[in-house]
């Protein structure tokens, strides 16, 4: 067969007839001879949208392509031209029917298809004619569509635990290829078992369209775990609305809750409060109040009010419809007592003793502690012998968590008073003496002098205890008493205070201090030394007339003790 291409043969032929017209050119269909058909090759494209079907993959320069056209395949074995374009001529469209007004030339020669159906899934073939050469691609198209919607349809009102149920069918409309739909719980997969999880799939081709209609329905068998379970399908990346289901099961466990503060203590609220794992879950529980059965239909709570420690005991709560099926608590009232005495105020005198009894009443370990005057004690006061300072408040607290009890009296300590403490000591000023009188007793002790002296400091009565301070300027040694007296009697102490003149004396001379002092000791020393000289003498020689005569020495013996008490006195100066 003779292949002639507007006026020219191809090369390879000895004979050529002329073509003149464009109508007139053949292309083989078998090209066995001249070797340049390209292998098939498949474009895809998606439903409704412009296919771009290329001729070689662009790969001849537009330059050097003499023609190009387009074809397709009608089946059968037929063909039908869809365009042409000659080198420096404008495109020249021939298509019809399905095909008219729908195709165009791209640049690089690609057939361009809009609005793409089904039908188009067919072969298109481009033929290209280059100098002395002539070729055709054939491409094969295909054309997708994505479903159109997704939805999970007939769902199930709830699901029953252990029974295959059918949960729902998921339907995905007008795709093409099929769609392939698959089911999640939770976004997880979903695979048929044949057991607990059966899922049916089955497709509709639409006879106008071409378009596919998949459904897949998923019966399932429930578990516990499933409550509030989302389940879904998907395709394709396009993902369902998720759907739960309530799952329905009956009552395996039952358990009672006592809702109330902690510690519970008397006064409180309590609410019983019963739940149970069925589902549906039980309207109405009994409640056992020890040994009394209160039955709510409407409800699952029951509430004690103001409880107190006879509340104290086992509460159960059980189904009214199975009794056996039941659940218990504990419940303890934290309460304390105390029984203390004594109270109020105690009069008490210096020496005796008060016994304190403390009974505690409590549902448990309670801690004990005391004050005095508002300050904490280590321990319990020992009150066995009273003295003057335990006077004051006293404060029992009794603790138990957030209990609290308290007991309190007033304790005074009374009697007569007594100097605990006479002293005295030299001024700073060594002009004047200071004698200080310590006494205790209740209530406060008048303190009297029996010497005229300027009153220095009182202290406060503190713990039945007052300090007295007065200062004299004594002229000779005498002695002083601190007397002491209340209304319950009275306390005196005497103390002996030395003379202050001979000081007095010596400090007027001023600057001849030192003189002074140590011509008195001289004199002092000499006269001690003659007196203790004559002494013996005198000694000596009534010894010896004693000896003799044999009398008694008593008239000697008052002399001696008067002597001995002048060189006594004599001493005293001068050691001062």
């Amino acid at each position: 067969m003779l292949l002639c291409v507007f006026g020219r043969t191809l090369s390879g032929i000895d004979k050529c007839q002329i073509c003149s017209r464009r109508e007139d050119v053949q292309v083989f269909r078998t090209m066995t001879d001249f070797n340049f058909l390209a292998a098939l090759e498949t474009v895809t494209g998606l439903y409704g949208e412009t296919l771009q079907i290329p001729c070689n993959n662009g790969a001849m320069k537009a330059e050097d392509v003499l023609i190009t056209k387009w074809k397709y395949d009608k089946g059968d074995g037929l063909s039908g031209d869809l365009l042409v374009k000659q080198k420096n001529q404008n495109v020249s469209i021939s298509a019809a029917d399905e095909y008219k007004g729908r195709v165009s030339l791209a640049a690089n020669s690609s057939l361009l298809l809009s609005a793409a159906t089904l039908a188009d899934q067919r072969t298109f073939t481009c033929m290209e004619v280059v100098g002395a050469d002539i070729a055709e691609y054939p491409v094969n198209v295909v054309v997708h569509k994505f479903p159109t919607e997704l939805e999970i349809s007939e769902q199930s009102k709830d699901l029953e635990i252990g029974k295959l149920t059918k949960l729902g069918t998921c339907t995905a409309r007008d795709a093409n290829p099929p769609a392939n739909i698959t089911w999640l719980k939770n976004g997880k997969p979903l695979l048929a078992d044949g057991n607990r999880i059966s899922i049916q799939t089955s497709v509709l081709v639409d006879p106008v369209t071409g378009l596919s209609t998949t459904t897949s329905t998923l019966e399932y068998s429930a578990e516990k775990e499933d409550k509030n379970a989302q389940f879904t399908c998907s395709t394709r990346g396009l993902l369902s609305s998720p759907v739960t289901f309530s799952i329905t099961y009956s009552t395996e466990n039952i358990i009672l809750t006592v809702i109330a503060e902690a510690p519970l203590v008397e006064g409180d609220n309590v609410t019983l409060k019963c739940e149970a794992d069925g589902n549906p879950a039980p309207t109405g529980f009994n409640f056992h109040l020890k040994g009394e059965v209160v039955t709510v239909k409407d409800g699952d709570t029951y509430a004690i009010n103001n409880v107190s420690r006879d509340t104290t005991g086992e509460y159960k709560c059980s189904l009214i419809d199975d009794p056996s099926m039941e659940s218990s608590e504990d419940i303890t009232v934290n309460y304390l007592d105390i029984n203390f005495s004594p109270s109020g105020k105690i009069v008490k005198r210096a020496g005796e003793g008060l016994p304190l009894d403390l009974n505690i009443y409590s549902s448990g370990e309670a801690k004990v502690s005391w004050t005095k005057d508002g300050a904490e004690m280590e321990k319990k006061p020992d009150l066995n012998k009273l003295t003057y300072s335990q006077s004051g408040v006293y404060e029992c607290e009794v603790t138990m968590g957030p209990l609290r009890r308290k007991a309190s009296f007033q304790l005074v300590v009374e009697g007569a008073p007594a100097v605990k403490q006479l002293s005295q000591q030299l001024s700073d000023d060594r002009l004047h003496k200071v004698l200080i009188c310590e006494a205790e007793g209740f209530p406060k002790p008048v303190v009297s002098w029996s010497i005229n002296g300027t009153l220095l400091d009182e202290s406060d009565f503190v713990d039945g205890m007052i300090t007295h301070k007065i200062k004299v300027v004594p002229s000779a040694n005498l002695t002083v008493s601190c007397t002491v007296s209340n209304e319950f009697g009275s306390d005196t102490r005497p103390i002996n205070v030395s003379s202050l003149n001979w000081k007095v004396r010596v400090d007027k001379q001023g600057n001849d201090q030192t003189k002074v002092v140590v011509g008195v000791v001289v004199g002092v020393l000499i006269a001690t030394a003659v007196i203790g000289l004559a002494y013996w003498l005198y000694m000596k020689k009534s010894k010896q007339g004693s000896w003799k005569t044999g009398e008694k020495e008593n008239g000697s013996s008052e002399e001696e003790k008067k002597l001995e008490e002048k060189v006594e006195e004599n001493s005293q100066k001068a050691e001062v």
